[in-house]
C-alpha cells in the first residue's frame, strides 16, 4: 500500500510531516483530522491516544509522534538529503536535532497552548502560564537564530532535512500566539521562515491545511477517509509505542 500521512488542522505539528512527504516525492494518501470537532472513533486503531500525526506505512503498520514519522521519512529519503544511513555522524546530528525540536523547543509553546486549549478564566493564572510561555519561546527563538547565523538550513547542509520541515511547523506558532515578531530580534529566524514559506512542498502543505485542496509538485495521490482504510487491528504494543 502506499503510506497514509494523517494530519491535524487548524495549525498541527503534523504540517511538517506533510512537508517531508511532499519533498521525499514518492506517492502518499492524507487523512484530514478536523481537532476541533470530533474525532473518528476508528483513528483510535491507528493512534489509542488519539493524537496527529500519525501514519500508515506502506507495510500497513501504525506509526506515530512526529519524531518517529520524520525518522521514518528520512530514511526513505537519504538520496534527497532528507536524511542520513543509520550510524553515521549525520544520523546522529539528524536525530539530536530533532530531538531538541520535538522536546525543548515543542515544550516551550506548551503553556500558551494549555492557554488556548483548556479554556482557564483565572486570570492569575492565566498571567503565569503567559509569561512563562513567552519567556521559554523567547529563550529558544534566541538559540535558533544563533544556530541559524550563516547557514541556510539547520543541520549547515546545502539542502533541507525533515528537522527543517518540523521547524517550519511549529516556528510560525510564535507568531500565531503573537509571543514575538520575528523580524524584530530574530533577523535569521525570520529569514529562514520567509524561505521555506515560498518552497512548494510548503506551500502546498499549507494550502492543504487551510483548505484541503491545493496541488502537488511531489506524490500526493490525494485524501481517503478512515472509512476507506484497512485499519491496523488494536494491540497492546502499538498502545505502549504511542506513549
Amino acid at each position: 500500500m502506499e503510506p497514509v500521512i494523517f494530519y491535524g488542522v487548524p495549525s498541527g505539528c503534523s504540517l511538517a510531516s506533510v512537508i517531508a512527504s511532499e519533498w521525499l516525492g514518492q506517492p502518499y494518501h492524507l487523512v484530514r483530522i478536523e481537532m476541533m470537532d470530533k474525532w473518528p472513533e476508528q483513528f483510535a486503531q491507528v493512534n489509542p491516544r488519539m493524537k496527529t500525526p500519525a501514519m500508515l506505512t506502506a507495510n500497513g503498520d501504525s506509526l506515530t509522534e512526529s519524531l518517529a514519522i520524520l525518522q521514518h521519512i528520512g530514511q526513505r529519503g537519504v538520496a534527497q538529503g532528507l536524511g542520513f544511513v543509520p550510524g553515521t555522524p549525520d544520523a546522529d546530528r539528524l536525530a539530536s536535532m530533532l530531538s531538541y525540536l520535538v522536546t525543548d523547543l515543542f515544550a516551550a509553546f506548551a503553556p500558551l497552548w494549555k492557554l488556548y486549549d483548556a479554556g482557564i478564566d483565572d486570570p492569575s493564572v492565566k498571567a503565569v502560564l503567559r509569561k512563562y510561555g513567552e519567556d521559554s519561546v523567547r529563550t529558544e527563538y534566541a538559540y535558533l537564530d544563533k544556530l541559524l547565523d550563516g547557514r541556510e538550513w539547520l543541520l549547515g547542509g546545502a539542502s533541507p532535512t525533515v528537522a527543517d520541515a518540523y521547524l517550519f511547523a511549529i516556528g510560525r506558532w510564535a507568531e500565531y500566539h503573537q509571543v514575538l515578531s520575528l523580524e524584530d530580534g530574530y533577523p535569521n529566524v525570520a529569514r529562514y521562515m520567509r524561505k521555506l514559506a515560498q518552497d512548494p512542498a510548503v506551500r502546498f502543505a499549507l494550502d492543504i491545511e487551510k483548505s484541503g485542496e491545493a496541488r502537488s509538485s511531489g506524490g500526493f495521490r490525494g485524501h481517503l477517509s478512515i472509512a476507506q482504510l484497512d485499519m491496523p487491528k488494536p494491540s497492546f504494543t502499538s498502545a505502549r509505542t504511542a506513549a
